[in-house]
């Protein structure tokens, strides 16, 4: 059995799903349940034993050591964190909390599980902690993408908690010989993904009728990479990753954010013409750049290639056509996220409970 934390959001979701496909190895998944957090995402996994859902908050360092003691997992795979930019330069003091300090109690409730296991067990345990490459700042145009050996240099209330997040994770092997492992991704696309981010805000806001709105001159170049493709980069860490290492997951898709949306305009005029006879693309208008933006992102990813035989199976056409198609296919969800309909799943299922039953499949 492993355990993953923020398995409702977005890129856990995806990675529960892919797992579960993949393994009969079940999966306790805990999270929070805050906003980006959807269990609709894994409403196909409702009858499925293998799936335990917990609804709790990894800073609650007790309940993390319970689940730990009560499900003994031979790994846990990290991904809960706030992670919208826009939303740390607002409400910074939840970032600090989840991403420093959340996961500081599971890295403590983790190294009292794993000096309690016997030899061979210990041997066997991982945890891996999943990151970004905004913690390693901003590129010049001509600049070589980002390494593993590039000196961090955060730029965003978000980037420093992921940052700090790493170097806490990196400090519980050196001083007390966790068996850690941490991925570094480039920007995530495909199913289930929140629709404040970019490519599902432009889909969404596409088929609505309204503005598709571009921050500064929408030359910001960021990595894209398909989220199936990161879920099996992670786990193929798992599998074959070295302690105490960090290896970067990248899509080698640079692309500016102008041309992603130019690329969702043409394909929905193709897929899905606008009933007025308009390309999607006049819907398109700009707006004041946000604080700190990035002005370029890109993934080196050469050593999880190199070492763990590892490349991304998805182009940016061929990720970028799955994910649209997926938009369109599932609208029911688009529309239960935006209206948040979705949350109604926590008050009907968790009303009146008390906490220890907090646990069930689903």
């Amino acid at each position: 059995m492993i355990l993953v934390t923020g398995g409702a959001g977005f890129i856990g979701s995806n990675f529960v799903l892919e797992w579960l496909a993949q393994s009969d190895e079940p999966v306790v998944n805990v999270d929070k349940l805050t906003y980006a957090g959807n269990l609709n995402n894994l409403a196909s996994l409702r009858d499925d034993t293998r799936h335990v859902f917990v609804h709790a908050d990894i800073c609650d360092s007790d309940k993390m050591q319970e689940l730990l003691s009560t499900y003994k997992p031979t790994a846990i795979v990290h991904f809960a964190a706030e992670s919208h930019v826009d939303r740390s330069i607002h409400g910074p003091a939840e970032f600090v909390r989840t991403n420093i300090n959340g996961t500081f109690s599971l890295l403590e409730a983790a190294r009292t599980y794993w000096a309690q296991l016997a030899t061979a067990d210990k041997e066997k345990f991982r945890f891996l902690h999943v990151s970004t490459d905004e913690v390693y700042g901003t590129l010049g145009p001509d600049d070589a993408p980002f390494s593993e050996a590039t000196a961090y240099a955060p730029n965003s209330p978000y980037s420093a908690s992921k940052a700090a997040s790493d170097h806490l994770v990196r400090s519980y092997h050196h001083t007390y010989g966790l068996p850690t492992l941490t991925t570094n991704c480039s920007n995530n696309y495909g199913p289930y993904h929140f629709p404040e981010k970019l490519i599902p805000l432009i889909i969404a806001n596409a088929l609505a009728g309204k503005s598709l709105p571009i921050y500064g001159d929408g030359q910001q170049i960021r990595d894209w990479l398909y989220v199936g493709d990161h879920c099996t980069a992670i786990r193929r860490v798992l599998q074959a990753g070295k302690p105490g290492e960090t290896y970067n997951i990248g899509g080698w898709n640079e692309k500016a954010n102008l041309d992603v949306v130019h690329t969702l305009c043409d394909m929905l005029d193709a897929l899905k013409p606008n009933a007025t006879g308009v390309s999607y693309r006049n819907q398109i208008t700009y707006v004041a750049d946000r604080p700190g933006h990035d002005r370029r992102y890109a993934i080196d990813a050469r050593k999880i290639e190199r070492e763990l035989g590892w490349k991304p199976a998805e182009t940016f056409d061929s990720g970028i056509m799955k994910t649209l198609q997926w938009y369109l296919d599932n609208q029911e969800w688009v529309e239960d996220v935006q209206s948040g309909a979705y949350l109604k799943w926590l008050e009907k299922n968790y009303k009146q409970r008390d906490t220890a039953t907090d646990t069930q499949a689903i």
